[in-house]
């Protein structure tokens, strides 16, 4: 069904907008999909944050000028689906590796972040991003740690008095007795 020139910039600008908010974008060819794939596909993408839209190639390309996913413009070949993390930079890779796993049909065509396009074999590294509760976690763990060492290390000072003065305690009554 051919679109309107109206609908056609409703979708460039609905797809320019989320990605100019978005954290990192992944692109993937679902020929051989179903649309029960596909509806999975979405509902998976709406729990974890994900915004997952398929596109024309033309749409897209004049959707991402402007934005740090520009890059992307070459590997808009053939059926496209743009997945563009809200929320967690890892959260789209995450989505689009698990569903490649489940779904053979779905191929994952480029990732980008930061502005750079990276292959389709980096989509690991994407994916292995902490999302941000594990990022502060991590974070507070690294600041904690050397508070933690001081705290147990001043501790130990009396705790070594302690068990001297208890020797010398048990070896003076051993020797009284």
């Amino acid at each position: 069904m051919a679109l309107r020139l109206d609908q056609k910039k409703a979708i460039v600008s609905e797809v320019s907008e989320a990605a100019g908010s978005a954290l990192s974008a992944v692109l993937a060819d679902y020929r051989g999909l179903t649309v029960g794939d596909l509806t999975d596909l979405r509902r998976r993408a709406r729990e974890s944050g994900v915004y997952l839209r398929v596109v024309r190639n033309s749409l897209l390309k004049r959707a991402v000028i402007g934005t740090e996913y520009e890059c992307l413009s070459d590997a808009a070949a053939g059926p496209t689906i743009l997945a563009l993390s809200q929320e967690d930079p890892g959260a789209a890779a995450r989505l689009l590796r698990d569903a490649a796993a489940h779904f053979e049909a779905l191929d994952v065509k480029a990732v980008s972040i930061g502005g750079h396009a990276y292959p389709a074999e980096d989509i690991d590294r994407v994916a292995s991003l902490p999302t941000r509760d594990e990022a502060i976690a991590q974070l507070m763990a690294v600041m904690q740690a050397p508070l933690a060492k001081l705290a147990r290390t001043l501790q130990e000072v009396p705790a070594q008095l302690a068990r001297l003065l208890q020797a010398i305690r048990e070896q003076k009554e051993s020797a009284a007795q």
